[in-house]
């Protein structure tokens, strides 16, 4: 179970290009689909959490996965593996990207990655959408099994953030207060 993880977190750090985001459908890829060490359910709790909390959400994600499935050591393991190719491809591309930043073909790379790094964090948004909205993932769903209370927390979050700016924190913070009271309530 610990290499297992060790070499999933591996693959997520080594093809996570673009940020936390783009590593959260990578995790959910090894450890949901591939391994089957999660549920969809418990992996979006998770992921909640990690983006609760300070710090990169790949690497709070590979914490919070490791305790939950290998206590205090798999957080330990999953979270060495997802930094250490990071780490090791960083070193490497600062040193080249400094020797060599001037080159048009640097830029063309770069350009020619942003638009599959999108892909990546818009997958990764739509997959937890659905299960917030709906309870399922994309594949699968009904407009009549829409969560009410979830999709305006939903309108009201995505409106706060886009229009006033207002801090992802007291989103979710505001989130979860409106959203427990009313369903006390209802």
């Amino acid at each position: 179970m610990i290499f297992k993880l060790f070499l999933s977190f591996i693959q997520v750090g080594l093809f996570s290009v673009g940020g936390g985001y783009a590593a959260i459908p990578l995790i959910q890829q090894q450890i949901v689909e591939v391994h089957k060490l999660m549920t969809m359910a418990e992996f979006t709790d998770l992921i909640t959490i990690a983006e609760m909390t300070p710090g990169p959400i790949s690497i709070n994600s590979a914490t919070f996965v490791g305790t939950r499935l290998a206590g205090v050591f798999g957080s330990i393991v999953c979270t060495l593996g997802v930094i250490l190719p990071s780490f090791c491809i960083c070193l490497a591309l600062a040193y080249f990207y400094y020797k060599y930043r001037n080159f048009s073909g640097v830029q063309t790379i770069l350009s020619a990655l942003r638009p599959a790094v999108v892909a990546l964090i818009a997958s990764a948004g739509i997959s937890i959408l659905m299960l917030g909205l709906f309870g399922t993932d994309h594949n699968n769903f009904a407009f009549s099994d829409i969560r009410v209370i979830e999709a305006l927390l939903f309108i009201g979050g995505l409106f706060l953030l886009r229009k006033y700016k207002v801090n992802a924190i007291a989103i979710i913070f505001g989130s979860g207060v409106i959203g427990t009271i009313l369903y006390a309530i209802f």
